[in-house]
């Protein structure tokens, strides 16, 4: 079993998020051998140049279990959506299929609609401060030029036709951006708010552009705004609810082997 990550070059997150996954597969699928593999090649490098750290490619990943004699591969990604990642692995894969008695890749977080409910409510339940209703909760998410953008607007609708109505969505490089749901908040009349990843790691974007302090960060934003802002670092893959809704993706891809 493959676990294909983004990647992150921040080792507490990693170990938190991608490493917690990690483990979840090893202890639901103690049949397998659960392996590591980063889409992100500027991570990879600066892993192995600051660290000493190797971490494989999907191209690296899957010559090594071609060489190793693996015969069934099962591939789960842990990106949020069909987005560019994804699209790239998938390409990525295309030469291997042939290479192995069965190949099947899992789908990414939010792909079909129940994915959207079950995430909105595990991430809802586990964060605190969605309780508190005279807090607005806004996660920032990344933002892509690919189509699967919509899937944040989707997102913050959903949240709110869950009952969340206090949870708004925003994006760093995408939409709804953050003058949008500095808007939204304030036209709610929100006084607080607390700012939360919505990506799998807390690592550069969570740490810098949302949570830093210099002019322009998300949190500096809302303070000009008069809104109190409280930050929290906790990336997606720290959720056992999450971490489980990825288990459940590898599950049902197990179930097309041989198809």
């Amino acid at each position: 079993m493959l676990v294909v990550s983004f990647g992150t070059s921040y080792n507490d997150t990693r170990e938190k998020t991608i490493g917690a996954i990690e483990r979840k597969f090893v202890e639901e699928f103690p049949e397998y051998e659960v392996r590591r593999a980063f889409t992100s090649r500027v991570i990879i490098n600066k892993l192995l140049k600051r660290d000493g750290i190797k971490i494989d490619t999907v191209t690296e990943a899957m010559d090594k279990l071609i060489n190793d004699g693996f015969k069934t591969v099962v591939v789960q990604p842990t990106h949020i959506m069909n987005g560019s990642e994804y699209d790239g692995l998938a390409e990525e894969l295309k030469p291997f299929y042939t290479a192995f008695d069965s190949i099947v890749c899992g789908e990414p977080l939010l792909t079909k609609s129940e994915d959207y409910d079950k995430a909105v409510d595990i991430i809802a339940e586990e964060t605190e401060a969605v309780k508190d209703k005279e807090t607005a909760v806004v996660f920032m998410g990344h933002g892509t030029e690919h189509y699967a953008d919509a899937a944040y607007a989707a997102l913050d609708y959903r949240f709110k036709a869950r009952g969340y109505n206090n949870v708004f969505v925003g994006t760093v490089e995408g939409y709804p951006d953050i003058d949008q749901v500095i808007a939204y908040v304030k036209n709610c009349g929100y006084k607080k708010a607390c700012l939360l990843p919505f990506m799998i790691v807390a690592g550069d974007h969570a740490n810098n552009d949302m949570a830093g302090d210099e002019d322009g960060s998300w949190k500096s934003e809302f303070e000009k705004n008069g809104i109190k802002t409280q930050c929290v670092i906790k990336g997606l893959g720290e959720y056992s609810g999450i971490q489980n809704m990825f288990v459940q993706h590898a599950a049902e891809a197990i179930k097309k082997l041989g198809e």
